[in-house]
């Protein structure tokens, strides 16, 4: 969502001194300067008006995509790839084994179909991150059955 391989146009916008006050301290919190936490907000926004029950929410690895009260969209997706069904039976399988609704099922799915490549990279991401804990902790288990 930065925006840095996609071409840019200028915006001017005024706020009101309280909303202004509140991106300052948020920019500070986060390292982030105003003008880009104000294009991440606004890109995000964007995105949860286009798909309804979707939220960011923040952590180590950064702002992701997930259901609003619920998991991760890479979550949903990572179960929904490992059923043997892709289809309607898919979509079934999956919310049984997340414990979500087929709708809620599908709401994740619809947002994986608009931003595939940035979930797949989440996706990627965390099975790097596992790999890694893996090796660290299979070298751990070496050194204490010496």
């Amino acid at each position: 969502m930065d925006g840095s391989a996609v071409p840019t146009r200028h915006l001017s916008l005024r706020l009101e001194a309280r909303a202004f006050e509140r991106l300052e301290a948020q920019s500070r919190r986060t390292g982030q300067s105003r003008s880009q936490l104000a294009r991440t907000l606004l890109e995000e926004g964007l995105r949860m008006e286009a798909h309804p029950g979707i939220i960011f929410r923040s952590g180590p690895a950064g702002r992701r995509p997930g259901l609003a009260g619920g998991p991760d969209v890479w979550e949903v997706v990572r179960v929904f790839q490992g059923v043997e069904a892709q289809d309607e039976e898919g979509l079934r399988r999956t919310a049984e084994r997340t414990g979500l609704t087929p709708e809620r099922v599908r709401v994740a799915l619809r947002y994986y179909a608009g931003y595939r490549d940035e979930i797949d990279a989440w996706i990627r991401r965390v099975d790097e991150e596992a790999t890694q804990a893996e090796t660290a902790w299979r070298r751990e288990q070496d050194l204490l059955r010496r």
